[in-house]
Parts: C-alpha cells; sequence; structure tokens
C-alpha cells in the first residue's frame, strides 16, 4: 500500500510538472495527503461512477473515461489544498498523464 501511494504521488508530481494549470503543494505531507485522497476517491468513488457512466462509456467506446479521470482528479484536488487545477481541460490532460504514469511505475512495482 505504500509503494502505491508513492507511485501515486511521482505520479501526481509528474503530471503538475508536465500539464500547464495543474499545481501541487512543494510541501511532502501535502503531496502525501494528496495522493492519499487520489488514491480513496479512485478506490471507493471511481468504480460507482464508472458504473452510473456505462451508457456513455460505451456510446464512446471508452473514451468517457477521460472524463471520469478528470472528476476524479478535480474532486481530489476539491477535497484537499495542496492540488489545485485551473481549468477543465488541465484536468483531463493531468488525468490522463497521471493514468499512464501509475500504469507505468506499477509494473515495474512487481
Amino acid at each position: 500500500m505504500l509503494i502505491k501511494l508513492l507511485i501515486n504521488a511521482f505520479a501526481l508530481w509528474f503530471a503538475a510538472w508536465l500539464v500547464d494549470g495543474m499545481h501541487l503543494s512543494e510541501n511532502p505531507i501535502e503531496v502525501a495527503i494528496v495522493a492519499l485522497v487520489f488514491g480513496l476517491v479512485n478506490a471507493v468513488i471511481k468504480p460507482i461512477v464508472l458504473l452510473l457512466s456505462l451508457p456513455m462509456l460505451l456510446l464512446t467506446l471508452g473514451l468517457f473515461t477521460l472524463v471520469v479521470n478528470a472528476a476524479m482528479l478535480g474532486l481530489a484536488a476539491w477535497f484537499t489544498a495542496g492540488l489545485v487545477i485551473d481549468t477543465f481541460a488541465a484536468a483531463v490532460l493531468g488525468g490522463l498523464v497521471v493514468s499512464v504514469t501509475s500504469l507505468v511505475l506499477s509494473v515495474f512495482k512487481d
């Protein structure tokens, strides 16, 4: 679980570094809190949202997942003070970067 937290923290930091309009705190404690909240949002709320948006996911052949990822990132930003997202486009791009980075790093953890 600690490894997953570190992966989320690095992915969020990398996305904030790469995406204009996404700002992450420089305080490591706040970054860890943001990563924890983001992990909880993804574990608890995201499956429910994906299930409820299943017709839209099927209609868009899965591309609506980008919107769901952006919403989860925005929700984590709303719950914490350590993450600020300026625009919806930054949330979409940030969600994409976080997802890809987490996927790549998760492959190496095993």
